[in-house]
């Protein structure tokens, strides 16, 4: 396909990017916008490491064309907060130390994000099922679960 010029709404901003209509999505964030929260993990839309949120729904950027953003709101890991003034999913993550790598820390923060703006007081079951493919190789599994439940407001005991 030959380039065209596209406007993307990224993080608030609207910006003009120059690539063929079914440039993945990962790609403009990444390599065209310097953005480099979500990352390339599998290219299959399988392992949640590319996540964003399109119009407040958790999406796998690596699979989805530029084509189909126009018009919509996409949110990366940086448009969420900021080092100075995390997001409160972010701050939970951070409270909970709840990684290892941090490979797969932005789809688990961006999918945790999604669900609570469905839905503002989860289940750990809920947390569970929302998480559920996101990747992890690590094995930070219970502290991501922990920093979730915490974003969501349950009470998670002290660690050592």
């Amino acid at each position: 396909m030959t380039q065209s010029t596209m406007r993307l709404t990224v993080n608030g901003k609207s910006c003009d990017v120059d690539a063929a209509p079914d440039t993945a999505l990962l790609y403009v964030l990444r390599n065209d916008l310097a953005l480099n929260g979500p990352k390339y993990g599998c290219g299959l839309g399988e392992c949640g490491a590319c996540a964003v949120l399109i119009d407040g729904e958790a999406a796998r950027s690596c699979v989805i064309p530029i084509e189909g953003c126009a018009g919509r709101d996409i949110v990366t890991l940086e448009g969420l907060g900021s080092r100075e003034h995390p997001d409160l999913v972010q701050e939970a993550f951070i409270r909970e130390q709840a990684a290892q790598c941090g490979y797969c820390l932005n789809g688990m923060i961006i999918s945790t994000k999604a669900l609570l703006s469905r839905n503002a007081h989860p289940s750990e079951a809920e947390v569970l099922e929302a998480l559920r493919y996101n990747l992890c190789r690590c094995g930070a599994h219970i502290e991501i679960i922990r920093a979730a439940m915490r974003a969501a407001g349950h009470a998670v005991e002290a660690h050592d």
